[in-house]
């Protein structure tokens, strides 16, 4: 029911079809809002209790084409914002690594992109919202009524009340592609210069890290920064072929291994031979790569993974991401795709948003055993010494202290939980101290 495939649980799943109609409640049993169970944890997981499926309310309600201002019931897909939208020169103006989640999901994780340090976090776009309470009210919620449960909501994990439909704000494209730059560079300093460099010029800005680098090459990966290309730029580009690309089973064993791993990192940093290459995205090949493969988490095999994502201040991020990526380099642990970039100042709105000013480190790790873990234990330790925190929406078994070191709102947050809600990573770190 989760995308990491762990940890494995029983729940009921109940489909909302009508958003106007009650939540089914069960005596003495807990519900939790589910949207296209594209987390990776157990944010998403009610062990026990039911999942309230949102994914059937699909329906769009209004569309501002002068404003691109848009109103959807909450398990609209952004993939299915981007069909509608998009030949209208609208996009949705934040998004993280994956179109196929839903506009419920995208609110109650607070997502970003690889445009935080200009747009912020999805939630920074949303106007309002209807959230349904297990009292059976209905609620108008907006940065002028209700607000604190508004900001509760944004970033809540679902666990304030079930959202029934919202309203965002699109942002004005010229085309589906994007112009800038690959550029090579060869340890961190190198992509703290490059980011510093490009994040007043580059709306978008990400980089690709080879997690098993050491020594001289700790940090060294491909820069990517881009700007939304003009119609001029797009012109004569063609939009990529959609290849029938899937993983058919899931295989006895992780295909992510040491025997894997490094060659294809080598191979994924020399294919670039120059240093630098202009480059003309489709948003398609830049925002989403992985949505290419279809079933691609079966790779890491019957066991799943775990993704880690932190994020530590920006006040020492230089070290504490050596610090980071020289113990991941140690275990020998990693996966293909290593996201590394910078966030940006904009405080996000939601209590227990994730983002904050700093870098931003996230991979997938095949779960091997208790090695996996304790590696992951000590990431956390680092993470949290240096005042950083872990990502909920891609968490599944960092400790109750961990957490409430990394949200100091969390305390603020605990009284607008509604009382019949819950998940799994709720009972798990939102344990009182």
């Amino acid at each position: 029911m989760n995308w990491g495939g762990y940890p494995k649980t029983t729940q009921e799943v109940r489909a909302i079809r009508d958003r106007r109609a009650a939540l089914p409640l069960a005596p003495g049993g807990t519900v939790l809002p589910y949207g296209n169970g594209r987390s990776y944890g157990d944010s998403c997981l009610n062990d026990g209790g039911i999942l309230l499926d949102a994914r059937p309310l699909d329906r769009f309600v209004a569309f501002d084409e002068e404003t691109g201002e848009l109103t959807c019931e909450a398990g609209v897909l952004l993939s299915e914002i981007i069909d509608i939208a998009l030949p209208r020169d609208w996009f949705p103006p934040v998004t993280p690594g994956t179109k196929y989640v839903t506009v419920g999901g995208a609110i109650a994780n607070d997502v970003h992109g690889k445009n935080h340090h200009v747009e912020g976090t999805f939630g920074a776009h949303v106007t309002r919202l209807e959230l349904l309470t297990s009292d059976g009210a209905r609620r108008i919620c907006s940065a002028s009524e209700n607000a604190d449960l508004f900001a509760a909501t944004i970033g809540g994990l679902g666990l304030t009340g079930f959202i029934t439909s919202a309203t965002i704000r699109l942002k004005r494209v010229a085309s589906a592609f994007l112009a800038g730059q690959s550029i090579k560079f060869g340890n961190l300093d190198e992509f703290f210069a490059l980011s510093a460099a490009s994040t007043p010029t580059h709306e978008y800005t990400v980089s690709w890290i080879d997690c098993l680098g050491s020594g001289a090459s700790l940090g060294r990966g491909i820069f990517m920064r881009a700007n939304p290309a003009s119609a001029e730029e797009a012109r004569g580009a063609k939009v990529p072929g959609r290849l029938p690309l899937a993983v058919p089973f899931t295989p006895p064993l992780s295909l992510v291994n040491r025997l894997t791993l490094k060659p294809f990192n080598w191979a994924y940093y020399n294919r670039q031979r120059a240093r630098e290459v202009d480059k003309l995205w489709h948003y398609g090949s830049f925002h989403y790569p992985l949505d290419a493969i279809a079933h691609w988490n079966r790779i890491y095999g019957p066991k799943g993974f775990l993704q880690y994502q932190c994020v530590v201040p920006a006040v020492d991020q230089r070290g504490v991401s050596e610090a980071l990526l020289a113990e991941i380099s140690r275990s020998g642990q990693g996966s293909f795709l290593v996201v590394f970039k910078t966030f940006g100042a904009r405080v996000s709105p939601g209590l227990l948003s994730f983002p904050m000013a700093g870098a931003t480190l996230a991979l997938d790790f095949p779960i091997l055993g208790p090695s996996t873990f304790a590696l992951l234990d000590r990431l956390d330790a680092i993470v949290a010494e240096a005042g950083g925190r872990i990502y909920p929406a891609k968490d599944a078994r960092m400790s109750a202290a961990t957490f409430r070191r990394g949200y100091p709102r969390l305390e603020e947050f605990r009284k607008f939980i509604d009382p019949r809600f819950s998940s799994s990573f709720e009972r798990r770190v939102m344990v009182p101290a």
